[in-house]
């Protein structure tokens, strides 16, 4: 089994930062992919930021530039820092690890809550 635990959530005002950070822990391969997600109330689940074992990344265009992901392999943590927060960042954000080997696997965290308010 694969654990991951999100923490670095809270209330942050328009303009702040916040760090998220996603700990994997259990049956984790050597190579595997990372990303986070967000989701806002009444609205789907959405990709924010993606990192791939080689440390290739990708964004959605509503956070370029203001977000920034990175992992750190020997601690199997991956990083989200968000810079220039806008209330609609508020969102539940999970991490998320997958990798295919025979089939794919695709195991979640439980989500740390982001709230962008003055």
């Amino acid at each position: 089994q694969v654990q991951l635990v999100e923490s670095g959530g809270g209330l942050v005002q328009p303009g702040g930062s916040l760090r998220l950070s996603c700990a994997a822990s259990g049956s984790i391969p050597r190579f595997y992919d990372m990303g986070w997600y967000r989701q806002a109330p009444g609205k789907q689940r959405e990709l924010v930021a993606g990192i791939n074992s080689g440390g290739s990344t990708n964004y959605a265009d509503s956070v370029k530039g203001r977000f920034t992901i990175s992992r750190d392999n020997a601690k199997n943590t991956a990083y989200l820092q968000m810079n220039s927060l806008k209330p609609e960042d508020t969102a539940v954000y999970y991490c998320d690890a997958h990798w295919s080997w025979g089939r794919n696997y695709d195991y979640w965290g439980q989500g740390t809550l982001v709230t962008v308010s003055s």
